[in-house]
């Protein structure tokens, strides 16, 4: 029988973070990373923020491999897509 996985089964309320495999990770970074992408896409962002926010995408992706979320997820934005895996 499968079991269901609740967000508290992966880190308890009380918690902020976990140290898997050497990498820190933080309640908040998987909604950092999504928030950071969709304002990388947005064609209203400048030129200068698409490059911090692309810095900012990059810190979070060996926590985000880590975690498996590219095994189930994949960039809808084409161009985001080819600059993550040029990495």
């Amino acid at each position: 029988m499968t079991s269901i996985t609740k967000p508290e089964d992966i880190l308890p309320e009380d918690v902020n973070q976990a140290n898997l495999d050497g990498i820190h990770i933080r309640k908040g970074t998987v909604a950092a990373f999504l928030q950071n992408a969709k304002l990388w896409q947005d064609p209203n962002t400048a030129k200068e923020e698409k490059t911090k926010l692309f810095e900012a995408i990059k810190e979070t992706l060996p926590a985000l491999q880590l975690l498996g979320m590219f095994e189930v997820f994949q960039f809808q934005n084409k161009t985001l897509r080819a600059l993550i895996e040029e990495l």
